[in-house]
Parts: C-alpha cells; sequence; structure tokens
C-alpha cells in the first residue's frame, strides 16, 4: 500500500522559511510523479508545485504556480524516496494545510493521463504577516 507522510510544517512570520517533508512509501515515482498542494481555509485546493521523471536518466521536470515561483523549490531524493518543497520568503497568503501527492497513470481514449491518487494527511503551515 502506497502511504505518504508529510512532515515540516509550522508556524513563521512572513519573511522566513519553512522545508516540507514527504516519505513515500510503497510508491514507484514515475512519469506522472508527485506534488505539493495546499488548501487554505474556505477555499478549494490548489497544486502548488509539481515534479516528475523526464526520461530514464533521472531528469525532472517542474511546475509552479506564478504566486510561488522564485520562492518555492520542489525536490526529490531517490534513494530516500522522498519529495521535499523548499519554501523562501513566505508570505501569510501561504498560509494552508499542504498536502503530498503522488499520481498514477490513468489510460483514456486519448491517451494517458495522470491522477493523483495517493494523499498523505497534510501539514498545516501558517505564516504571520
Amino acid at each position: 500500500q502506497v502511504e505518504l507522510v508529510e512532515s515540516g510544517g509550522g508556524s513563521v512570520q512572513a519573511g522566513g522559511s519553512l522545508k516540507l517533508s514527504c516519505v513515500a512509501s510503497g510508491y514507484d515515482f514515475n512519469s506522472c510523479g508527485m506534488a505539493w498542494f495546499r488548501q487554505a481555509p474556505g477555499l478549494e485546493r490548489e497544486l502548488v508545485s509539481s515534479i516528475a521523471t523526464n526520461g530514464l536518466n533521472d531528469d525532472y521536470i517542474t511546475h509552479y504556480i506564478d504566486s510561488v515561483k522564485g520562492r518555492f523549490t520542489i525536490s526529490r531524493d531517490k534513494a530516500k524516496n522522498t519529495l521535499y518543497l523548499q519554501m523562501n520568503t513566505l508570505k501569510h497568503e501561504d498560509t494552508a494545510v499542504y498536502f503530498c501527492a503522488a499520481a498514477r497513470i490513468g489510460y483514456y481514449a486519448a491517451g494517458p493521463s495522470c491522477e493523483y491518487k495517493y494523499w498523505g494527511q497534510g501539514t498545516q503551515v501558517t505564516v504571520s504577516s
């Protein structure tokens, strides 16, 4: 069974930094890969950053939403099968519960598609203004 366990959340003042970790057990990283989502109170869960394999040489394709570009960095430790999200220059608007997610490939008529099937329990990030 795939299990994702996040850690590293906490409270920090604006301008500070946090590093989130997600240990993925029983998951084989693939072309769909993994991602960090977040959900603020009363809002829908949104994708923050994603990372997936690109070829056979351990290259990665990464994506960031505009609001975190230049401040957040997603990375993966292959040996530990651990996903990280380094968050710098945190803003009050970054306050949310952050979730680690892992995707599986779903097959449709148009071709394969990535589906985030597995989720962690979430870790709270609170940024004081």
